[in-house]
């Protein structure tokens, strides 16, 4: 029998891979495999064989956060981390290589920052003292994050054409870092008279706190320039620390923290399980499943596409995945029923993040994860998924509408009940798919984490073994093209967490509540204000930055104006996902620009009607709260909460509690809650 794991050539490794290469996708694939079963095995243990696994879920956030730091380096490696797409490459080609050199130097100086501060922390004896399995210390699992950061600093030189930038970045890297170098000194050596890195510590402080807002905006630019957004958000928050007293260490206490928390432990899963589906004949059978059903009237087509966009990004979790999966597929369909080419790639492009507002959307999840210390007592993330679906129906419909009055062909398929059963039983492995997650996790089965891992098992042997549409060998391919996705969306959400850390830590939400509460008083301005913000924030900011940094500001301006938390949460959802269409540098315009072959500026012209019908969906549910809270049931533990009217709001602030009159809830004291 012929080996599985065996290329055509006879041998392990690919040709275009090197060893290096091979052993961290190797690494990181074990990884899943760990993940995925170890779970499900745990759960079987405790519940059907009645055997208590001690430090459970400590096991599975290690292991979560391990794979975290592998998938940062292999995308790096492949040059996938999150970034905006680069403005400067329409100025004069001397200015440009000035820009490039600027990037080149301080790319690895923010890495060596980040290395150095982790290991710190590494070496720092009070930290990560619990046992894994009982045995193994989270030390040996922390171990891998300066080891990711400081590989990242050794391809980002080596890839670089002007090296001596990459070498002056590394030197102003460890100018920067004299906080955590003297502290590795007092962790190693007991020493703690440094009298010289500490004045060059004082000056750099001081540097910062004079010219803050001038570093602010410069790492804001070299976003702009092609930086990895993790890299600029980092830079950002270390500059902020510095300013503050040179607390950096909790840049990377919060993302570890924060890349060992379950939920968000989950979300390489359901993208890897999203991968398998995309790629294998899952969407084809969709298609033809909707094309049966909705094909012989017009705009059958229109349904069949939105539909299966809406359930494949639901999974991914990234509308870019989606469209870069299926866009051509479901192009071909549309233009083959008769569609317009043009129309067909625009309706495709807009309807490529509707899944983020149907569970079990890992937007949802880490909106919920994010805010969990600000919701009222007893608030579950099934408020949300509940909250989400009327305005999500409501703007996938709105996109089949659309895609209908564009649809000018006459032709059609004839109704044909036996060509609908031969679809839903070619289907129905899949359709059987999105009914188990839901019952299973809303029944409580499963948790979060337990629904991804069986979502990677069902779906990795449904198009392995019954579909057949891989081999092993093929479908560890695709679970390895995933994990780019993964690392990049990881990495933002590590990133974000240390700066989300600062303006809590810095009382930002009471300052920006105190501020809005002062000077908007009207809750429908609000909700106005805020729309656009976050079109502007959905525009330069990938989603997971955007959740972790900003909605908890604007949910606790909500609250203040007795706006529903759960009504919150949508509007801030649905205005990230539009923000991707929004010009000029909506992400979803540059991944359709690149997945169709067709210059941005003719993608934002095509998308121009459904970016302005979806923008109406957004302020009827804005501005009619019974879409989102109709369907959600309070929660028994909550307090009634009393929508105040259109008047002054007064605070307590020095009790850091809401007026009583608003029976609202208090601010927790301890802001590393957050």
């Amino acid at each position: 029998m012929k080996n599985p794991f065996i290329n055509a050539d006879g041998k392990i490794i690919p040709k275009d891979k090197k060893p290096i290469d091979f052993a961290e996708d190797l690494f990181a694939f074990i990884l899943i495999i760990i993940l995925t079963v170890t779970t499900l095995v745990i759960k079987i243990m405790q519940d059907n064989l009645h055997l208590q696994v001690l430090n459970a879920d400590a096991i599975i956030v290690n292991f979560g956060f391990l794979f975290a730091c592998i998938a940062g380096i292999i995308t790096w490696r492949e040059s996938k981390h999150l970034s905006l797409a680069s403005l400067t490459e329409k100025l004069p080609e001397k200015v440009k290589k000035v820009i490039d050199c600027v990037t080149d130097a301080v790319t690895p100086m923010i890495l060596i920052q980040l290395f150095l501060t982790a290991f710190c922390q590494l070496v720092n004896r009070d930290q990560f003292i619990n046992k894994v399995f009982g045995v193994f210390s989270e030390r040996i699992f922390f171990f891998f994050m300066p080891v990711c950061y400081i590989a990242m600093v050794v391809m980002a030189v080596n890839r670089r054409k002007n090296k001596i930038a990459g070498i002056v970045g590394i030197v102003l890297g460890l100018i920067t870092s004299m906080s955590s170098i003297t502290g590795i000194l007092w962790y190693v050596t007991g020493q703690s008279e440094f009298p010289v890195l500490f004045k060059i510590f004082d000056l750099w402080n001081l540097f910062c706190e004079k010219s803050v807002w001038i570093l602010v905006i410069a790492m804001i630019l070299l976003a702009f320039a092609g930086v990895p957004l993790f890299v600029v958000i980092s830079g950002i928050t270390y500059v902020l620390f510095s300013k503050s007293g040179g607390y950096v260490d909790m840049i990377i206490l919060e993302a570890h923290a924060k890349l060992t928390d379950k939920n968000v432990t989950a979300i390489p899963l359901f993208t890897i399980a999203g991968y398998i589906l995309a790629q294998g004949s899952a969407g084809k059978r969709f298609v033809n499943l909707f094309n049966s059903l909705f094909g012989w009237f017009r705009g059958g087509t229109v349904v069949a596409t939105v539909l299966v966009l809406t359930f494949f990004s639901t999974f991914t979790g990234v509308s870019g995945v989606t469209i870069l999966a299926l866009g051509s597929l479901l192009s071909i369909i549309l233009t083959g029923s008769g569609y317009d080419k043009d129309r067909a790639e625009s309706l495709i492009t807009s309807s490529g993040a509707l899944g983020l507002l149907f569970p079990p959307s890992v937007a949802i999840i880490m909106y919920f994860t994010s805010n969990i210390t600000q919701f009222s007592k007893g608030f579950d993330i099934t408020n949300l998924f509940v909250a989400a679906l009327i305005p999500g129906t409501i703007m996938a419909v709105a996109m089949i509408v659309m895609g209908i009055i564009f649809d000018k062909n006459t032709e059609r398929t004839k109704f044909s009940l036996k060509a609908i059963l031969s679809s839903l039983k070619e289907c129905a492995f899949e359709l059987l798919l999105p009914v188990l997650f839901c019952l299973t996790y809303f029944t409580g089965f499963f948790n979060l984490f337990q629904v991804a891992s069986f979502a990677v098992i069902y779906t990795f042997c449904l198009e392995t073994f019954i579909r057949k549409d891989f081999t092993i060998r093929g479908a560890a391919r695709v679970v390895a093209e995933s994990v780019p996705v993964s690392g990049g969306v990881l990495f933002i959400i590590g990133a974000a967490a240390g700066l989300s850390y600062f303006m809590q830590d810095a009382n930002v939400p009471e300052i920006v509540t105190e501020f809005i509460t002062t000077y908007v008083s009207n809750k429908y301005a609000f909700l106005f204000l805020m729309n656009i913000v976050l079109l502007i924030v959905g525009c330069l900011m990938d989603l997971y930055s955007a959740i972790l940094i900003i909605s908890p500001l604007l949910l606790y301006a909500g609250k203040a104006l007795g706006i529903p938390e759960v009504q919150s949460g949508v509007i801030f959802l649905m205005n990230l996902s539009i923000g991707f269409l929004t010009p000029p540098v909506g992400m979803d315009l540059f991944i359709s620009s690149y997945a169709f072959k067709k210059p941005v500026s003719k993608v934002i012209k095509g998308v121009m009607p459904f970016l302005a019908v979806q923008i109406a969906v957004l302020l009827l549910v804005t501005y009619v709260p019974a879409l989102t809270t109709c369907l959600v049931k309070p929660s028994p533990d909550a307090i009634d909460e009393v929508e105040p009217a259109d008047a002054e709001y007064e605070f307590n602030y020095d009790s850091e509690e809401y007026d009583e009159s608003l029976d609202m809830f208090s601010v927790p004291d301890d802001s590393s809650d957050f």
